[in-house]
C-alpha cells in the first residue's frame, strides 16, 4: 500500500448544509466552511476546525460561531483579517491568512486563494474575500470566481448570487477545469429556479469539461 501522503485524506466525504456551507470529514477530522446564518448550527457540532471566507452574514455567524468555540475549547478558525476582527478576544484560537498562504489545518494542508469578494454594483465597496483549497482536493471561493494557480479536482460553484450571471459561471467552471463541480450558494433559489440554472450548468446549457452536480442540505457524496 502507498504511504499515506501528509495533510491529505485517504476518503474524503463532503456534506451539503445549508446555502453555502460544506463539511469535509473523514475518520479523523471534520471541517466546516462558512457556517453562515442560512446554515443549521448543528454543521458546527463535533468540528475540528473552521473556515471562514467571508464576513457576509450568510457565510459568518459571529454569535453562533462564537458559541462553538466557547463549547469547544480546541476548535480553532482560519479566515481574513476583516472576519477576525469580528472574533476578537479569542487570542490565538483565530487565524488570519490571506492570498497565498499555505497553513496546515486539523492535519489538512490548505492553500489560500483569492483576495476580493466579487462586485455587486460599482457603488458598493468590495470586502475581503478568500477561497480555501482543502488537502489538494476541494475549492471553496466563497463569494467570487477566482481561479487557483494550481490543480483543483473539485470545485464548489456558487450558483446564485446578487453578484453572479449564469455565463459567468460557465466560463468560471471552464476557467478552472477541475474534475468535477459541487453547487453551493444556492440558498435564495426555489426549485424552478435551482432547475434553471443547475440545468445551464449543465445538460441544458453550452457545455463545460467539468461535470457539476447539486446536493441537496444533508447529502454527502464521496471524493
Amino acid at each position: 500500500m502507498l504511504p499515506r501522503a501528509p495533510g491529505r485524506m485517504r476518503l474524503m466525504e463532503l456534506t451539503k448544509h445549508g446555502h453555502a456551507c460544506v463539511v469535509l470529514g473523514d475518520e479523523e477530522r471534520r471541517l466546516v466552511i462558512d457556517p453562515g446564518a442560512f446554515t443549521d448550527a448543528a454543521a458546527l457540532e463535533g468540528a475540528a476546525a473552521v473556515l471562514i471566507t467571508h464576513e457576509h452574514p450568510d457565510h459568518f455567524d459571529p454569535q453562533r460561531l462564537r458559541a462553538a468555540l466557547d463549547a469547544d475549547p480546541a476548535l480553532e478558525v482560519w479566515t481574513n483579517k476583516s472576519v477576525a476582527a469580528k472574533l476578537e478576544g479569542l487570542g490565538g484560537r483565530v487565524h488570519v491568512v490571506g492570498h497565498g498562504d499555505a497553513v496546515t489545518v486539523a492535519g489538512l494542508e490548505v492553500h489560500v486563494h483569492g483576495e476580493l469578494h466579487a462586485e455587486i454594483h460599482p457603488d458598493i465597496p468590495r470586502i475581503a474575500n478568500i477561497g480555501f483549497l482543502v488537502g489538494g482536493r476541494v475549492f471553496h471561493p466563497g463569494d467570487a470566481l477566482t481561479v487557483p494557480e494550481e490543480p483543483v479536482a473539485t470545485l464548489l460553484v456558487p450558483l446564485h448570487a446578487p453578484w453572479s450571471r449564469t455565463a459567468d459561471l460557465i466560463d468560471y467552471v471552464r476557467a478552472v477545469q477541475a474534475d468535477q463541480a459541487f453547487a453551493v450558494h444556492d440558498g435564495l433559489l426555489n426549485d424552478t429556479g435551482l432547475g434553471v440554472v443547475s440545468g445551464l450548468l449543465g445538460e441544458r446549457g453550452p457545455g463545460t469539461p467539468t461535470p457539476v452536480r447539486r446536493l441537496a442540505p444533508g447529502d454527502s457524496a464521496e471524493l
